[in-house]
């Protein structure tokens, strides 16, 4: 083999190893691009899904974006966002007041001994009868424009009786009578009421609103989420002194029995009343 053959050939084994090396520096430096866009990518990314998840936690809940709503009043109501629910004869010589918070274990346990004699008592005129229903339940605090976090039920049933009371006043009271029975009023832990479907099974017990598509419209699509609302605020407002349920006023004085506590029984309730009536 003669030396020039010789210095060729090593000559083209440089050059194909400086070109070889080259080729592997363009491949190290197009990986080390690759991975830096994908890693910029995956932090855009990131940041991108904080964001998102920063924009919906500071969203409003439901509850939160019912307040700025405009109320839309149901018939059968009277006063400012339609907060006054007076039911009665016109003629009945005074107005008793029932508070209450559809949540209420004691509310429920009220209606269920002495509801039907309140009933019986407005049918024959002896007096007439203002519901205010409160919300505190929930953890609302809708005098400070507070909406709490321990629950939805009792708004959402005080949107329910809305709906019921826009149908007729004799509908809400057997609306109100069947959301405090034995059989469908839940435990006090229980949110049951915030569930739509559950409102309307029960108002499914009631001939003026079974199958009722007006009433049952109203529940789903929440038109009186916003009254529910004022109506609460209008308890945690009240002039009257109330701050739990059940309690019950007529002439600006609670009723209670001798004891001081609230009438439960049949007796005690009756007792309270006529004196209030003689008052």
């Amino acid at each position: 083999m003669s030396k020039r053959n010789t210095n060729a050939a090593k000559s083209a084994a440089r050059e194909r190893l400086r070109q070889e090396r080259e080729r592997e520096a363009k491949r190290a430096k197009t990986k080390r691009q690759i991975v830096v866009a994908l890693s910029v990518v995956g932090v855009l990314a990131a940041a991108g899904g904080i964001g998102y998840a920063v924009v919906q936690a500071n969203k409003p809940g439901h509850w939160e974006a019912v307040q700025d709503e405009t109320v839309a009043a149901p018939a059968n109501t009277t006063g400012t966002d339609g907060t006054s629910v007076v039911i009665g004869k016109a003629d009945a010589p005074k107005t008793l007041k029932i508070y209450e918070d559809p949540r209420c274990p004691v509310c429920a346990s009220f209606e269920q001994t002495v509801g039907s004699t309140v009933d019986k008592d407005v049918a024959d005129g002896k007096y007439k009868v203002q519901f205010v229903g409160g919300t505190f339940l929930d953890g609302d605090s809708l005098g400070d424009g507070q909406v709490g976090s321990n629950g939805e039920g009792s708004k959402n049933a005080m949107s329910a009786l809305g709906a019921a009371l826009n149908v007729s006043p004799e509908a809400f009271l057997q609306y109100k009578a069947a959301l405090y029975s034995a059989k469908f009023h839940p435990e006090e832990s229980d949110d049951k009421f915030a569930d739509d479907s559950y409102l309307i099974e029960i108002g499914d017990s009631v001939p003026a609103l079974k199958d009722n598509a007006k009433f049952q419209n109203a529940v789903n699509n929440g038109t009186y989420d916003a009254w529910a609302l004022a109506m609460s605020k209008s308890f945690d407002t009240n002039k009257d002194d109330v701050s739990g349920t059940p309690s019950f006023v007529m002439d600006g004085k609670k009723l209670t029995t001798a004891g001081g506590s609230q009438p439960m029984t049949v007796a005690d309730f009756n007792t309270a009343v006529d004196a209030a009536l003689k008052g």
